[in-house]
């Protein structure tokens, strides 16, 4: 079985955030996987079937299937454009969990279309503020995350989040973020219930970040950065119910899995 090792959101290797893709000709047992994407240990592992007229695709991480992930669907199309010669300029995505995607390709340049998230403002779980060390100006919800919007990307950046703490939230994972300094907004976010305390950069998130962006600075096109160690910038649209993120992805490695 053939693997490729990408770095999405990336012009150049060891930035951005590493992926792993694979593209079989069907559908390996779900246990086999998981049992990959343990191996890797990355943050994502994509497997992609051709389905005719689009790709079905599923994510995993390297504790449990995803319902939605941004970085690794950005790899997943750079593979098939780079080593598969997919023809045109866009690939038509379909999750089981999510529903229809794409990328769209304009030069080197890939642009997910996602569904937005549906965000409720919430109180803020006392065990997630005590694990962030630091109340929020704002907390809402998504359907997998939580947002936690704070004053400052200092602040934003400053946090040392209690890892053991955050993976009892309840949730996919929690989402931190402020206005930046350069650029219109800032995030960061942890999953450690998903096996990633720290992702370095995350697509799906944004698709809950670009909708309350966009409301708070009263704007469809916005700017972005991830201020992971590795980090990350983007460029976000609202487009009322979906969402477009774009960024750039280099292979990094092929290989062979002997199983």
């Amino acid at each position: 079985m053939k693997m490729y090792q990408v770095d999405a959101f990336a012009s150049k290797v060891f930035e951005g955030n590493p992926a792993a893709v694979i593209i079989p000709d069907r559908w390996p047992d779900d246990d086999l996987m998981q049992k990959i994407a343990s191996e890797n240990n990355l943050s994502e592992t994509a497997f992609a079937v051709n389905s005719g007229d689009h790709y079905t695709i599923r994510w995993f991480t390297p504790e449990l299937e995803v319902d939605l992930c941004g970085h690794a669907t950005l790899a997943t199309a750079h593979v098939l454009f780079h080593h598969f010669n997919h023809p045109g300029e866009k690939i038509q995505f379909h999750s089981p969990r999510t529903g229809k995607l794409s990328v769209e390709r304009s030069g080197e340049a890939l642009t997910l279309n996602f569904p937005t998230d549906v965000l409720k403002n919430v109180k803020v779980p006392a065990t997630i503020a005590e694990a962030l060390g630091k109340e929020p100006l704002k907390a809402m919800k998504g359907r997998t995350d939580y947002l936690f919007v704070y004053s400052s990307q200092r602040e934003v950046e400053r946090i040392k989040p209690d890892y053991s703490k955050l993976a009892g939230a309840g949730v996919r994972g929690v989402i931190i973020t402020a206005p930046g300094d350069n650029v219109d907004f800032v995030s960061r976010f942890f999953a450690p219930s998903a096996g990633i305390n720290e992702d370095p950069v995350t697509g799906s998130a944004h698709t809950t970040l670009i909708p309350y962006w966009s409301r708070e600075l009263g704007k469809s096109k916005l700017t972005a950065r991830q201020v992971s160690a590795r980090g990350a910038e983007l460029v976000c649209e609202h487009l009322g119910p979906r969402v477009k993120i774009s960024g750039y992805a280099i292979t990094y490695m092929t290989g062979e899995i002997n199983y």
